[in-house]
């Protein structure tokens, strides 16, 4: 037997090295266009699509509204956003969404203050109407009737 007929190819073999290196390129390609693919892909879904999504729930109790003290609000879910519901001082209720107007991050309610603030890049809001006082908030906080009934606290789409 000749040593050329039982030689296997060596790792370091020219065209076993131009596979591989043609492999590895491949792969990174295919992550460099999911990296890039991806936020064009949720940044074209349809608009339409994501505002029927929102506008299925239309009113909802809200569980343990009715114990919450005063100067305090309440995290809840409205829909598949975060929303929150304040009770103030004077007796009264406001919900308003609790998703920030500049870039979506969840703001929270400051008791200290009586103010909506949005951590993220200082947003601050009027707890009671959801107006947008001062920092990069373009627009208001979306705010919500509310319905004291039978000691429940019952919250709709305004």
């Amino acid at each position: 037997m000749s040593d050329d007929t039982n030689r296997q190819a060596a790792p370091d073999d020219p065209e076993r090295r131009d596979v591989l290196k043609f492999a590895a390129a491949g792969a990174l390609g295919a992550v460099y266009a999911g990296l890039v693919g991806y936020p064009v892909y949720k940044y074209l879904a349809s608009p339409i699509e994501k505002a029927a999504a929102e506008t299925v729930v239309t009113e909802m109790v809200v569980e343990g509204g009715a114990a919450l003290p005063k100067n305090a609000a309440l995290m809840f879910k409205f829909g598949a956003k975060p929303a929150m519901l304040i009770h103030h001082e004077d007796g009264s209720y406001s919900a308003l969404s609790a998703v920030c107007t500049h870039l979506g991050c969840t703001a929270s309610y400051e008791p200290d203050q009586k103010r909506i603030f949005c951590a993220c890049h200082g947003g601050v809001y009027d707890a009671l109407t959801g107006a947008n006082v001062s920092g990069p908030p373009p627009k208001p906080l979306t705010a919500f009737k509310v319905q004291v009934t039978d000691g429940k606290i019952v919250v709709r789409r305004a």
